[in-house]
């Protein structure tokens, strides 16, 4: 059974100012209105949005210490050093390092790369990786997606003769490493226009500047888009600003031109005769890269996504597709035990969190049980297991209540913890996990609302189906891509039937797949699949009308591009007769 939410409508914009930019555009007023929302008020505006430009990219020497990097990189380079490029486990750190190490081999045939074990050496620079630098004569680490933390590693891998270059994203504390040069927008004194870049987008700033610096024709580096567009959808940073034009090149050459490693998982995901979105990446792309780090090496799919030879990304593809469908059947059992651990737990239902302990639960999928379980009981989660002698486990929030506090105030019960506002990972010792749980929730019920409790639903207009029209959706489709900052539109039709050809479809018939009309226009029909939502069936195929909410999307089949609405939520109307 779904969880009941609560639909809320964006405020509209100024009337005089929706009406004329429609007007400019000639397009309909729900248009202009989400252009509005999205402080976009002008024609000038308008077209710069509908027409990225790569032009408009950022001058990469406005990063602090990005001529610092350049220096040092041209002198490893000039010199023949061995560069180790270094890159965290999951899908922006593989594609940084992919990136990184593709651009530099050819320059320097003294390159290699290191992806560290999820299990042995966790996340973020190790000793392990040092060790292995030194030991090998890398005299130069450029570290990608991680290490703005590793202040002490660091200062290690200086005593060990090797200097580091630091391309990461995430918010770095008051010191920094003492690295050669520290490349991360986040930083308090780094002027550069925008800061949500990916670590792979910070990976290719530094490409970027170094091209500049040789004079490099910049195609050598817009080769290297479909890496960005696939880190930027898989950590989900804002797809706005320079992430926009970012993706919608890289989605350009993603459909166009992907390289031979990507193109194996594009066939393997199915999309080979799509019109690949941001979607399409973070909910069948990504995961299979990703399950490479989670089921066995992240090198894996490096190896997948630097390779030049078809017979080679076609095995490597299928051994990562492998995982990936391993990684599913783990992921559903253990989602499945836990359900099962929740509901049989004393008291469940008055507590404001939710924290399951397995020991035998395997570490790579707890992060995605844990957003299993957000999703269906809406509480702060954590789902712990047990690996090297520790409890170790990964959190999962809700929209507005800040999880890394949550779980700082019980950092004295902690060997470690890391992590941001929705995500976290954290470590501790068996002893101390009743302590813990009595803590967390103790915190969470004591901070958190009522009103987040509650999941909503944001709407972004009301919309009938005869303004559903091939040039309303031809302009909706340029709004793309889609993600973080600039969200896929969510409309509210009210008074809605199936026209009696509803179907439940799904392995255990909990979607259903419809066919709607709205009063007015009888026969006209939108189809539309609404997920999790079976509960409606038998009350929509006797004929009564609904409120629905929804986004509107392309559906493939055999290879013929159909609108169909992705239902969000269903509301019954109320029976007036």
């Amino acid at each position: 059974m779904a969880i009941d939410k609560k639909w809320i409508t964006k405020e509209p914009g100024d009337p005089a100012v929706v009406n004329k930019l429609a007007a400019d555009l000639g397009v309909d007023r729900v248009l202009a209105e989400l252009l509005v929302q999205r402080n976009i008020h002008t024609y000038d505006e308008a077209r710069s949005f509908f027409r990225p430009d790569l032009s408009r990219l950022h001058d990469p020497f406005l990063m602090k210490d990005m001529d610092k990097a350049v220096d040092r990189l041209d002198q490893a380079i000039v010199q023949g050093e061995k560069v180790l490029i270094y890159g965290d486990y999951d899908v922006d750190g593989t594609t940084a390092v992919a990136l990184f190490y593709s651009f530099i081999k050819n320059f320097n045939t003294n390159s290699d790369y290191y992806i560290p074990d999820r299990y042995d050496e966790g996340y973020g620079i190790s000793y392990k990786g040092i060790d292995y630098a030194a030991d090998n004569g890398f005299t130069l680490i450029v570290a990608l997606d991680c290490g703005i933390k590793d202040i002490e590693k660091v200062a290690y891998a200086k005593q060990r003769g090797i200097d580091f270059i630091i391309c990461d994203h995430h918010l770095p504390d008051e010191q920094l490493p003492a690295a050669v040069a520290v490349l991360d927008p986040k930083r308090s004194d780094c002027e550069y226009p925008f800061d949500d870049l990916s670590g792979c987008g910070v990976g290719f700033k530094l490409v970027q500047a170094y091209g500049i610096r040789k004079s490099l024709p910049f195609e050598w580096v817009i080769t290297l888009l479909d890496l960005v567009v696939v880190s930027i959808a898989s950590d989900l940073v804002s797809v706005t600003g320079e992430n926009r034009i970012l993706a919608y090149y890289g989605l350009e050459r993603l459909n166009e031109s992907p390289r031979k490693g990507l193109l194996s998982i594009i066939k393997l995901s199915g999309l080979e005769k799509h019109r690949i979105t941001i979607d399409d990446i973070v909910f069948k792309i990504g995961p299979r890269i990703n399950a490479a780090g989670r089921m066995q090496s992240g090198r894996t799919a490096v190896d997948l996504l630097i390779s030049r030879n078809d017979e080679e990304a076609k095995h490597i593809g299928n051994t990562i597709n492998t995982h990936n469908n391993d990684r599913k059947n783990i992921d559903r059992e253990i989602t499945f035990e836990a359900v099962q651990m929740v509901k049989n737990s004393p008291g469940f239902a008055k507590k404001k969190s939710t924290i399951v302990f397995n020991p035998v639960w395997h570490k790579g999928v707890v992060g995605i049980v844990a957003s299993r379980l957000v999703e269906t009981y809406y509480r702060p989660t954590i789902v712990l297991t047990q690996s090297n002698g520790f409890i170790t486990g990964s959190a999962r929030s809700i929209p507005g209540f800040d999880l890394y506090d949550a779980i700082e105030s019980c950092s004295d019960l902690l060997e470690n913890f890391g992590g941001h506002m929705y995500a976290a990972g954290l470590t501790l010792r068996l002893e101390n996990l009743p302590r813990f749980c009595e803590r967390f929730e103790e915190f969470v019920a004591a901070k958190i609302t009522e009103e987040q409790l509650t999941p909503l639903v944001t709407i972004d207009a009301k919309l009938d189906f005869k303004q559903i029209t091939p040039k309303f959706f031809r302009i909706l489709k340029q709004f793309q891509p889609f993600g973080p900052g600039n969200l896929s539109p969510v409309f509210e039709t009210s008074n809605v039937y199936d026209n009696g050809n509803g179907r439940l479809v799904g392995a255990d018939n909990g979607h259903m797949k419809l066919e709607l009309i709205q009063e007015d226009e009888p026969y006209r029909y939108i189809s539309a699949i609404a997920f999790n939502r079976s509960e409606y069936f038998d009350h929509l195929q006797s004929g009564n009308p609904v409120d629905i909410c929804y986004s509107i999307a392309e559906n493939y089949y055999r290879g013929i591009a159909n609108i169909q609405l992705m239902v969000k939520d269903i509301k019954k109307r109320d029976d007036l007769f």
